[in-house]
């Protein structure tokens, strides 16, 4: 598809060309593997997993749940190569159903990006601290507001790359689709060959571990039914993000078949690599003692495992990963304000509907980053024993629920919607039935647990409660869906009707 047709096909949507079209497909695919990045989540979140059902969370856990999301993902595919628009997931949500869908959707698909873009940025300066205070020997302490200052500026920096270098964000993409194919492979030849020795098969695929303080001793109904699967947070937030293939739609070319294909494509690498990476990881540790000791932390495992120059270059080349994620992020978060924003949505709508000379929604970048460093405000202050905030894994739930909340809402519409639905070139044909039902229930499933507390100290009443334990994601999202549904009821019924056209002379197809 050229072009010129990619543009007449946003017109018969209803938007004119006002972004550049510059990127290819392998740029598009390349977004979203950057912002699933297993170079961040995969060690950022590891601890989630380590903590809540130990090794059979992540070796059996990673492959289970990827399927799901894999699922997920080919319903998606299906409606980004039919309406291959910025707005995405919401627009989607829209016109197949009413501006009331479009509404929720877009404004949860919001909060998720933001909220993805301060725990990916949250997470690169946690390894930050970690790397500085390593290579210079303790002079920088590695302090908690040490970690907020430095996820402070690199989310400054995100902002001034998307800002000012527009045209080296496809390039940038491309190189860190490479960084994190090469880096992951050295990390995991590091994890083989540096050890003295590893673990087993038995520890591997059938070891247990409850480190979350519910007293379920790795056993029984509690432990399956509820511990285990908030381990599975690991997976279910290392892979999302894969939005980000629609919102840079309107900048690719051939998009009605090339985002489409880099979506799923996009999962199912991430998927494998994330997998063999996580159990070059399990099998290197060895110090279980240890590991528990640091709460499940990923680096126990590289101290322990490995010499102090080899634990070096790996926090560094996550590091480095984590940093491409955050600005992918920011890209796909900025996109989505602008989209949104267009279509009168956000409050000072005109103003972050703005592109500049450069055609770059600047306003919507800035204004993404200062909420994204608001909300992480509470990351200043852990529990005593934890040495990963519990506000960390609170954003990374917001993030997982936002997102995959607003997935749900245009994939049951689609599956409501039957053979009514007009599919773009990538369509699942008649298997959209039975793989959009199983993409709704899991979404529903994971939702309900990642709202749940993380540790007894979490759950009100309990003697122990701290509010710096406490999981605040379903008081966030409850909030923000009490706001926006006010909102609704109250004002925006009357005037939002969903996606507003740009071209008024072109036909909808």
């Amino acid at each position: 598809m050229t072009t010129e047709e990619d543009s007449r096909r946003l017109a018969e949507l209803g938007y004119k060309q006002e972004l550049a079209r510059t990127w290819s497909g392998f740029s598009n695919f390349a977004i979203s593997f950057s912002i699933i990045s297993i170079l961040a989540g995969c060690f950022t979140t590891f601890g989630q997993a380590w903590n809540n059902g130990g090794p059979i969370a992540i070796s059996w856990g990673w492959p289970l749940i990827s399927l799901f999301i894999l699922i997920i993902g080919f319903c998606m595919s299906e409606l980004v190569s039919a309406y291959p628009t910025a707005g995405g997931i919401y627009w989607w949500a829209a016109t197949l159903g009413k501006p009331i869908h479009g509404w929720f959707t877009g404004w949860l698909n919001l909060i998720g990006l933001i909220a993805v873009t301060a725990s990916v940025d949250y997470g690169c300066a946690t390894f930050l601290n970690i790397t500085l205070t390593r290579l210079t020997a303790g002079a920088w302490e590695g302090t908690l507001p040490q970690a907020f200052l430095l996820f402070v500026l690199v989310l400054a920096a995100h902002a001034l790359i998307n800002v000012y270098s527009h045209k080296l964000i496809a390039l940038l993409q491309n190189v860190s689709v490479w960084w994190h194919v090469v880096g992951a492979a050295i990390v995991i030849a590091i994890l083989i060959f540096a050890p003295d020795h590893h673990q087993t098969l038995g520890f591997v695929f059938g070891g247990t571990n409850d480190n979350s303080g519910f007293d379920t001793n790795a056993e029984g109904v509690p432990f399956w039914l509820y511990v285990l699967p908030l381990g599975f947070l690991l997976t279910q937030y290392t892979i999302t993000g894969f939005d980000a293939c629609a919102h840079v739609s309107e900048e690719t070319q051939g998009a009605a078949r090339s985002a489409a294909r880099g979506l799923w494509q996009s999962i199912f690498y991430s998927a494998i690599g994330g997998w063999i990476l996580l159990l070059s990881f399990l099998f290197a540790a060895t110090n279980v003692d240890e590991i528990n000791k640091q709460s499940g932390f990923v680096g126990a495992i590289f101290e322990t495992a490995l010499s102090s120059g080899w634990a070096t270059a790996i926090f560094a080349i996550s590091t480095i990963g984590q940093f491409f994620c955050g600005m992918s992020c920011v890209t796909s978060m900025s996109r989505m304000t602008y989209a949104f924003s267009r279509d009168g949505a956000v409050p000072g709508w005109r103003a972050w509907s703005k592109v500049d000379r450069n055609r770059t929604p600047v306003n919507a970048i800035i204004a993404g980053c200062v909420v994204a460093a608001l909300i992480t405000l509470p990351a200043l202050y852990a529990p005593p024993g934890l040495t990963t905030p519990v506000a960390f894994y609170a954003v990374v739930s917001i993030a997982v629920i936002g997102l995959y909340l607003a997935f749900l809402i245009p994939i049951w519409l689609r599956l409501r919607m039957g053979d009514a639905f007009k599919p773009g070139p990538w369509t699942l044909g008649r298997k959209y039935k039975a793989l959009c039902w199983i993409a709704c229930v899991e979404i529903v499933v994971v939702s309900i647990y990642f709202i749940m507390p993380f540790t007894p100290a979490g759950v009100p009443g309990n003697k122990d409660f701290a509010w710096t334990s406490v999981n605040y994601a379903p008081i966030a999202v409850g909030v923000v869906l009490i706001g926006i549904a006010l909102w609704w009821g109250l004002s925006a019924k009357h005037w939002f009707k969903g996606p507003r056209r740009t071209i008024d002379d072109v036909p909808v197809a």
